[in-house]
């Protein structure tokens, strides 16, 4: 395959960046895209340019760090898909693939198609955790859970905390990402006790951060990679509302 690549290029933060286009041949279509990418960075090292730099880790679709925008779609044209597990047999020979970082406020770049997601950590922080005893798991029987709640709990878990959904939204929101993390852990007993506290401060801390709000265009579950649905961004809203009422009749703000 031959193969025109149209690559936002950024030597730092501060920098301005611009699209670069590069020419690639002898790509082969089982090739994955990053792997694609690779053979371009030895080109490019070899002609001693600077290499396209770009995150990832697991190349298993489970790390959700390979955070790269394909033809203006986060992870690219298949669905359910993360980029790194989007095989080149997708596209077609001679094509051109525009490539682009996250863009959301509080994505800042850090070069080329690295963004900074420690915003997502802060709001993890803020919330997405529970109060329990480390060390050895309990015995299952001691705190069982209905079979539909435990499914919509996994459901929800399965969110790998990518940022495509705050990338694609018009209003840069992360309302799935904080929802996903809610709802897994706001259905189950264990999460019951910060229940009010965490959908108050993950909220919060997501204002704070830059988000946006949701006006439910829907393109956050479009792009998910892991089909999150918009149900738990229903959920979110319906418990953080229970949450202020309880607060303010408890005198909180």
């Amino acid at each position: 395959m031959h193969l025109t690549l149209k690559i936002w290029r950024q030597a730092n933060p501060h920098a301005e960046g611009k699209m670069v286009s590069y020419e690639l041949d002898n790509v082969s279509p089982d090739s994955s895209f990053l792997e694609m990418l690779d053979v371009l960075n030895e080109k490019l090292l070899q002609q001693g340019q600077d290499p396209v730099a770009f995150d990832h880790d697991c190349r298993e679709g489970i790390c959700g760090t390979c955070s790269l925008t394909i033809n203006g779609i986060p992870h690219g044209p298949q669905k359910a898909t993360t980029a790194c597990q989007l095989y080149m047999r997708h596209f077609r020979d001679g094509e051109t693939i525009v490539i682009e970082p996250w863009r959301a406020k509080p994505f800042p770049v850090i070069k080329d198609l690295i963004v900074d997601r420690s915003a997502f950590d802060e709001l993890i922080q803020s919330g997405g955790f529970i109060t329990a005893r480390t060390g050895s798991a309990p015995e299952a029987n001691q705190m069982p859970v209905p079979k539909d709640v435990a499914d919509d709990a996994m459901d929800a878990a399965a969110c790998i905390g990518c940022g495509a959904c705050a990338a694609t939204c018009k209003n840069g929101s992360a309302m799935l990402f904080v929802g996903a993390k809610a709802a897994h852990l706001n259905s189950l007993p264990q999460g019951q006790a910060e229940k009010d506290e965490r959908v108050v401060g993950m909220v919060k801390k997501m204002d704070e951060l830059g988000f946006g709000n949701c006006s439910n265009y829907g393109e956050c579950q479009a792009v998910c990679p892991k089909e999150i649905n918009l149900d738990v961004i229903a959920k979110l809203n319906r418990d953080y509302a229970i949450a202020q009422i309880r607060r303010f009749f408890k005198g909180k703000k």
